[in-house]
């Protein structure tokens, strides 16, 4: 059976650099499922829409191309706040499952996201739930933005994490929860090599079955 790692979690807990760390260790290829949807809030920005529109958000989503997961414009606060209104249309969620699951049916796959553990492969024997206190989220997410050279706020940013995890618990498609049988890893306190290796302990015979 080939091997698919879900890893879920909410914004800014490590599970995109983990995921890819855990692709290259297990020889798999990666997909951040996450891009899927920003890339869709993209699409329907560029043409001038309204990313709560269900026809028109489901509309882009069907359209996406591979050449749209390379834009260079897929991060930052509109992406975000995009990202999140066309994830909570239903029809946006199904055109873009096929997708997930094609990519993750050839001979395996860690895909990082929200709902992989729970929607997209639910049947995964590999799954972690990562995640972190919204403070070090926060920090986390501040610090990208610092990097990159934008101008941001602290306490904004971690308000805004607040925010984007209600709306990611509470919408009606596919909310952000853990899968009954996900492994919980709490990165609050770790870094990236030590998310790695705990990950790995995590998993044991479960990638090794």
């Amino acid at each position: 059976m080939n091997l698919i790692i879900a890893i879920d979690g909410p914004a800014a807990a490590g599970k995109g650099t983990l995921a890819r760390r855990l692709a290259a260790h297990f020889g798999l290829p990666h997909l951040d499922t996450g891009l899927l949807y920003r890339a869709t809030g993209r699409r329907v920005l560029d043409a001038g829409g309204a990313p709560a529109d269900p026809l028109v958000a489901e509309a882009a989503a069907r359209a996406l191309t591979a050449a749209d997961l390379a834009r260079d414009d897929l991060r930052g606060p509109a992406a975000d706040a995009a990202a999140t209104q066309v994830a909570a249309v239903p029809g946006v969620r199904a055109a873009l499952l096929e997708f997930q699951r094609s990519f993750g049916g050839g001979r395996g796959a860690v895909l990082d996201g929200r709902d992989i553990g729970t929607v997209v492969f639910p049947a995964a024997a590999a799954k972690l739930f990562v995640t972190a206190s919204v403070a070090a989220r926060g920090r986390r997410r501040w610090l990208e933005l610092t990097a990159r050279g934008e101008a941001a706020d602290l306490a904004e940013v971690i308000e805004q994490v607040r925010r984007r995890d209600a709306q990611d618990r509470s919408r009606a498609a596919a909310p952000l929860v853990p899968a009954a049988d996900a492994l919980l890893l709490d990165t609050t306190t770790l870094d990236a090599a030590a998310t790695f290796t705990r990950a790995l302990e995590l998993l044991g015979t479960r990638v090794n079955a």
